[in-house]
């Protein structure tokens, strides 16, 4: 039977690495209120920080439970309370739409990052993997589709640290772009939705346009999650008549997906009739969940580690940035159109 000291010592790498990144997240919101920080914001502030962290003092082994938990469990949990934000009316004028340009952004970043690496006689293996990431929702699409396709962990690693460098970088740049783009607030969310890698780098990136930019962005992004699940059976089924793979991968359900709509509904409620004006309360809330979404990218930016693109990395690197600039630059066209 485990003692007090015992389960003490199990609990420490949860509580540390969560409340390493809550430290980091409160000196990003501190550093976004003194004068010249605040145009950048506390979340672009937080990852920075994390990544600068990441670099000169490496990872913090010891607390990596923790720091895994914000940026994965912490950050669901705050895209699901951003559902409170959405009005429905969005998802009834918008969301089909957007559904249908995720599968072209998919189609479109698989197609040309596989077409590009084999020009450029990239690792196919993680050239494939970021463009899966690229397509879809980053690191969560690679760890769904490496059982699948039979990746080898250190290829998966790699592919995980590229989106997450990579993706950092364009939504840092997204960031600084949008006073000066051709498109307004709304347009920008959805730009930012359908060409960014992961749900944390969309979050950061719409976040500068105001709520409602970065409740349409996560709505597109969103889109792109749940089309995880038929491209992961589709891999499945073409691995299996291939006759590589003979075993069933386990695909998870992105069941955050299921309580950002409810949250849209609720919100879209609050905001439509504003019972005993109670849609004040969505200001705390929204506020609540930046913060979390905070947490979430500090978690993010300390697996970022600068030395994985060296060696075999590098040319899918070369791959990834290519593929996604290109997608950046059909997706606005895409955004100026609707």
């Amino acid at each position: 039977m485990e003692t007090v000291e015992q389960q003490k010592m199990k609990s420490f790498p949860m509580i540390g690495g969560v409340g390493f990144t809550f430290l980091i997240a409160v000196i990003g919101w501190g550093l976004a209120q003194l004068p010249g920080f605040a145009k950048l914001g506390p979340m672009a502030l937080a990852i920075i920080i994390a990544i600068i962290y990441r670099q000169i003092w490496d990872y913090p082994i010891s607390i990596s439970r923790g720091i895994q938990f914000s940026a994965k469990m912490i950050l669901r949990f705050a895209i699901v309370l951003y559902g409170l934000r959405l009005n429905i009316q969005l998802i009834i004028q918008d969301g089909l739409g957007l559904l249908a340009i995720d599968g072209f952004v998919i189609i479109f970043a698989i197609g040309i990052t596989v077409l590009i690496a084999k020009k450029m006689n990239a690792n196919p293996s993680i050239s494939l993997l970021v463009g899966i990431g690229t397509g879809v929702c980053g690191a969560a699409a690679i760890a769904a589709v490496s059982p699948i396709l039979k990746t080898k962990d250190e290829d998966t690693a790699i592919s995980v640290g590229l989106i997450a460098l990579i993706g950092t970088v364009f939504a840092l740049l997204y960031s600084f772009l949008f006073p000066f783009l051709p498109i307004d607030a709304e347009s920008y969310g959805i730009w930012s939705g359908i060409s960014l890698h992961e749900l944390a780098h969309v979050a950061l990136a719409a976040g500068v346009a105001g709520q409602d930019a970065l409740a349409i962005g996560l709505l597109a992004k969103l889109g792109r999650v749940f089309l995880l699940i038929p491209l992961s059976f589709t891999l499945l089924y073409l691995e299996k008549r291939k006759g590589e793979n003979n075993e069933k991968a386990k695909i998870t359900f992105p069941w955050f997906l299921i309580g950002f709509v409810v949250m849209s509904i609720i919100g879209s409620y609050i905001t439509t009739y504003n019972p005993m004006g109670t849609a004040s309360l969505l200001d705390p809330i929204a506020d609540i969940s930046s913060f979390l979404l905070t947490m979430a990218m500090v978690g993010l930016g300390l697996n970022i580690h600068l030395q994985q693109v060296r060696k075999k990395a590098l040319k899918p690197l070369a791959t990834l940035v290519i593929t996604s600039i290109l997608l950046s630059i059909v997706t606005i066209g895409i955004t100026k159109l609707l």
